[in-house]
């Protein structure tokens, strides 16, 4: 089960890819079909409560032409070491 951190991350990156979607016209069934991920299974990355992999993430960015930076990070998020952060998850990792 997601530690609070995690669900808040899948949250975060879930928004980010509504916003992105609704932001470009796309809606649900359309990004089923570019990314070959079910319009049920979209809804449920965009509320956060489906754990997302990293290959699964790229098709979605590919899709919605987006870097998937543009996913991951928050636009107002001026600090530097946010990656580094985001990278380092505590697990034998620097935090």
């Amino acid at each position: 089960m997601p530690s609070n951190e995690e669900r808040d991350l899948l949250a975060e990156v879930g928004h980010r890819i509504r916003a992105n979607r609704t932001e470009q016209g796309v809606n649900l069934t359309q990004l089923a079909i570019l990314t070959g991920i079910s319009a049920p299974a979209q809804s449920l990355i965009e509320s956060g409560r489906r754990d997302i992999r990293l290959t699964t993430l790229s098709r979605i960015a590919q899709a919605l032409r987006v870097p998937m930076s543009t996913l991951l990070e928050d636009e107002d998020d001026s600090d530097p070491g946010a990656e580094a952060n985001f990278a380092n998850d505590g697990r034998g990792g620097r935090r």
